[in-house]
């Protein structure tokens, strides 16, 4: 007899990536009991250390992703700073494993689904290990499996293939549409060691060409050779056919590391090893779910200039050619995006399924937006938002829709205070904050509303700077009730204090490993060891907090307190030598 399990619960996020980490990690922090269902053994999808891809994102200067993407990649720096994908996996499991409202099933796939009309009521998977079903009863449901299994399951309307140029007025080549995507791929880990080791390929390996890796010859001295390019299937179904291209990308893959070991065309091709090979195909594309609007190419090169922004993107137009690696020109076209361009809440929940909502490379876009939303990163915040938008409607009894009517405002507010960037837009300061007397005159900007320094919010600095160990905040000339102390430090978003070179500094993991490949550190601009303190009505301090291994960019105390002023001093940042600390903000509500 084959066992059946039962769970109920507020949200239910099926996928286990970045998106749908950061979703159900939103909505357990915001008190919504939430269950997340994962069809592998560890989280994190394509960035886990089953496919090996580094968490890419918003292109530019200043416009490196915060919230909970951000707080995933400053623990792996203070907890990884070899980049080691074991370490980097556990870190993953920890994020999930650690929140008290979340429970977990892993090795899971969702194959069924229990829809009354246009409503979820449950969904059903299959656990490998334990050989068991386990069905979830949600009031909300988030689709972050990538494939979309959901819709096929509920009959959530999707889209699959690349639209033709008229539909929506992109300016793509595409005539007529189809229903080609952009491939997959099996990626391959290299390592230069100091000793000489030989490599004897399979017998079914695909041997290279000169004429096929024309356009792809590997660069075995950068830093960031990943092998992407190794890339099938856009031209075939890319879910009913993803194992038989799996086979092929695997011969693939040996064969490119046979290429570099054995056609005496690489230099010191005798000191490489194959540190992994995959047997996962990282995918790029499949069915797009869609919502109240289809995001599009216009829309990205427009800015995004939406009422209802809730995250962003900013890499580029990055489509790949469905043929992939056997495609005789480039393998992929870049076009530039005005990076950050926002993303809005309408593209997140379904058009037809009263209570679905998605994140990822899901989302209602066509094909030409997606090919710049896709990034991981960028699926994060996605992910992030709909976490935050499925516990508000949670507790008013909303649908993903009527949020969107009635709850915009305080979803984007929301957002910005746990530490999420949308740009063109600032955080609400209350007026007690606003118009109480500095402690430090020179410091009016920690209550600007702006956790960043960005282009769209002007030139200018909206940070202060001061002194380790010197005062800054606030006095009341009569008790203010204070709820929430919200912090912005400053977290070097273009990583420039880190080691190495700009892909070594800016990615999350690494691709090709040297003798010398950087051990990577804390950002030295971050705070390290810092008080928060509060004033009662005898003048007396208060001890509100304090934390002497901050490793947050973003920080939210939880209080109840009457207080007649409040104070921030910090004693050290990460960078032992500074005399003096940067941060953005420093309020409260």
């Amino acid at each position: 007899m084959i066992k059946r399990i039962e769970h109920e619960c507020g949200f239910c996020v099926v996928g286990g990536g970045l998106a749908g980490m950061c979703a159900a990690i939103a909505a357990a922090r915001s008190g919504v009991k939430t269950v997340i269902i994962q069809d592998r053994p560890v989280f994190g999808g394509n960035c886990s250390s089953e496919i090996r891809m580094h968490v890419n994102g918003s292109k530019g200067e200043n416009n490196r992703e915060t919230g909970i993407v951000e707080e995933i990649l400053l623990e792996s720096l203070y907890k990884n700073p070899d980049k080691i994908y074991g370490i980097w996996d556990g870190i993953l499991f920890g994020k999930i494993r650690c929140e008290k409202n979340i429970e977990y099933l892993l090795n899971c796939s969702v194959c069924d689904a229990d829809v009354d009309g246009d409503t979820i009521k449950s969904v059903t998977g299959w656990q490998t290990t334990t050989q068991q079903w386990h069905t979830v009863k949600a009031d909300y449901f988030a689709d972050c499996s990538g494939d979309s299994i959901l819709a096929p399951l509920t009959g959530a309307e999707y889209r699959i293939g690349r639209e033709a140029a008229s539909e929506f007025g992109e300016k793509t080549s595409q005539v007529t549409s189809d229903k080609q995507t952009m491939g997959m791929s099996c990626l391959i880990q290299c390592r230069k060691t100091d000793r000489k080791s030989s490599f004897v390929p399979p017998d079914w390996v695909h041997r290279l060409t000169e004429e096929e890796i024309a356009l792809r010859k590997p660069n075995m001295e950068a830093s960031s050779e990943n092998f992407w390019y190794l890339e099938l299937g856009g031209n075939r179904d890319s879910i009913g056919d993803t194992e038989e291209v799996r086979d092929e990308l695997v011969s693939l893959a040996y064969g490119m590391f046979d290429y570099i070991k054995n056609s005496g065309n690489i230099k010191d091709a005798e000191y490489w090893q194959l540190d992994f090979l995959g047997f996962l195909p990282g995918k790029r594309e499949s069915r797009r779910m869609v919502g109240d609007l289809i995001m599009t190419q216009t829309h990205i090169l427009e800015g995004g200039h939406f009422d209802d922004i809730v995250a962003y993107g900013g890499w580029p137009l990055d489509d790949h050619h469905p043929d992939g690696f056997r495609h005789a020109g480039n393998p992929n076209i870049w076009g530039k995006t005005p990076a950050p361009y926002g993303i809005p809440y309408r593209c997140m929940y379904s058009v037809n399924i009263r209570n679905l909502y998605f994140a990822g490379r899901n989302i209602s876009m066509t094909h030409a937006a997606m090919s710049s939303a896709r990034v991981m990163a960028t699926c994060g915040v996605i992910g992030e938002a709909v976490g935050t938008a499925a516990a508000i409607a949670f507790r008013d009894k909303l649908t993903p829709r009527e949020v969107y009517r009635f709850r915009i405002d305080e979803l984007k507010q929301t957002l910005m205070e746990n530490g999420c960037f949308l740009p063109f837009n600032k955080r609400k300061i209350r007026d007690e904050i606003m118009q109480a007397p500095l402690i430090k005159e020179d410091t009016e900007n920690i209550r600007n509303g702006i956790d960043r320094n960005n282009w769209t919010y002007g030139e200018a600095e909206t940070g202060v700077t001061f002194q380790l160990g010197e005062n800054i905040g606030y006095r009341f000339e009569s008790p203010v009730h204070i709820s929430n102390i919200h912090i912005a430090f400053d977290s070097d978003l273009d990583r420039k204090t880190l080691a190495g070179d700009e892909y070594e500094r800016i990615c999350s993991m690494r691709a090709n490993i040297f003798p010398d490949s950087p051990t990577e550190y804390v950002p030295k601009t971050l705070v390290k060891d810092y008080i928060v303190e509060g004033v009662d009505k005898n003048g007396n301090l208060i001890n509100l907090f304090s934390d002497d291994c901050n490793i947050r960019q973003c920080v939210n105390i939880k209080i109840d307190s009457e207080l007649y002023g409040l104070i921030l001093r910090v004693n050290s940042v990460w960078n032992e030598s500074a005399e003096f600390v940067h941060i953005f903000s420093f309020d409260a509500r």
